[in-house]
């Protein structure tokens, strides 16, 4: 059994790897760690796993935590992970870090992240970035020879499953791209916040961080190194009143291909990608249809009157954009499946 070691546990990021880690046939939970809640047993801290995980959630220095695990999941903010990740590694764990420590495999590509969200370019372990690998299994071969990897983004994960079939084929303009994104309130985690308290996000939606948001930096790279030409894109972020979810609406220039044959790329594309669904403009499409899922729903289309790519990308933040993305990258780093405790619908309605 896969013996596995949660790193803020007491978060929606941490609780929705738990309840994946409960379904897995090959992986057991043997340590959960926050900075709150400690003593207490999760099912108290979260009701609806009484009986499943009763496992008692200890601080990061309880001596528990220097215990040998297979598999260390670190959902935690920018900075936890390239402090701690070294310790993991040199007792033989595989780390899996949420934040964006480990997304960037250079000291100075790191710097310009954090230099584009205000935080210390300075990165704590830089002798780890060379050995990391970006997190995302449908543009990179994530397999039994990977010991870290920085997990994406939940926004990058929804533009570049929706841009890099387009960017590889170079049947857009790089420097058109437009990514008009919303997200639900538990993209801001579970800390309360004045800007989400109901009376103020209900019937409410709005954009944010127009100066700049934290995961062009990743979209842009990645997509720049499936392209030969830069990369740059308009990237707007906004929050809607709804509890988990993303849509992308993701735009650029064609070559004046049409629908159907944009629609044969993204198929080609993903023909292994058991993860991205790809469908036309007349299919019925939303986020109930991949809400709990690791799923990603791309609706492919032509704006032929204006010789435009036109996607729609929807996947589940906390699960395919966080917690079910994590688990599949575990899953390829110990030679399973990559739809172990993963390959299910979701619910409805």
């Amino acid at each position: 059994m896969i013996k596995a070691k949660v790193v803020g546990a007491g978060g929606y990021g941490g609780v929705g790897i738990t309840e994946l880690l409960l379904k897995h046939p090959e992986a057991e939970i043997g340590c959960l760690v926050s900075l709150s809640d400690t003593g207490r047993k999760m099912s108290d801290v979260f009701p609806h796993l009484r009986g499943f995980c009763d496992e008692v959630i200890v601080s990061p220095d309880d001596p528990k935590t220097k215990e040998q695990y297979d598999v260390v999941f670190f959902s935690t903010p920018d900075g936890v992970g390239m402090q701690t990740a070294a310790g993991e590694l040199e007792r033989g764990a595989k780390v899996i870090d949420y934040s964006g420590d480990f997304r960037f495999g250079t000291a100075d590509r790191y710097a310009e992240y954090a230099n584009f969200i205000g935080l210390d370019p300075v990165h704590k372990s830089p002798a780890l970035l060379a050995g990391t690998e970006y997190g995302l299994p449908e543009l990179h071969n994530i397999n039994e020879s990977n010991t870290l990897v920085g997990n994406p983004g939940c926004f990058a994960v929804s533009c570049l499953l929706g841009l890099a079939p387009a960017v590889v084929a170079g049947v857009i303009d790089p420097k058109s791209i437009i990514a008009d994104c919303k997200t639900g309130v538990s993209g801001a985690g579970k800390k309360p916040n004045a800007a989400f308290h109901y009376p103020n996000r209900y019937d409410n939606m709005n954009a944010y961080r127009l100066s700049g948001h934290q995961h062009t930096v990743e979209v842009e790279q990645e997509l720049s190194l499936l392209s030969d030409e830069t990369v740059q894109m308009t990237f707007t972020s906004q929050v809607v009143p709804l509890c988990r979810g993303i849509m992308s609406s993701l735009y650029a220039s064609l070559d004046g291909q049409k629908a159907d044959e944009i629609i044969e790329i993204y198929q080609e594309y993903n023909k292994n990608n058991h993860f991205v669904r790809v469908q036309n403009a007349q299919t019925p499409a939303s986020i109930a249809d991949v809400r709990g899922t690791n799923y990603c729903n791309l609706t492919v289309d032509v704006d032929e009157r204006n010789n435009r790519l036109r996607i729609i990308s929807h996947i589940d933040n906390l699960m395919k954009g966080q917690a079910g993305n994590a688990l599949q990258n575990m899953n390829l780093m110990f030679g399973l499946d990559a739809g172990t405790a993963l390959a299910a619908p979701g619910q409805y309605p």
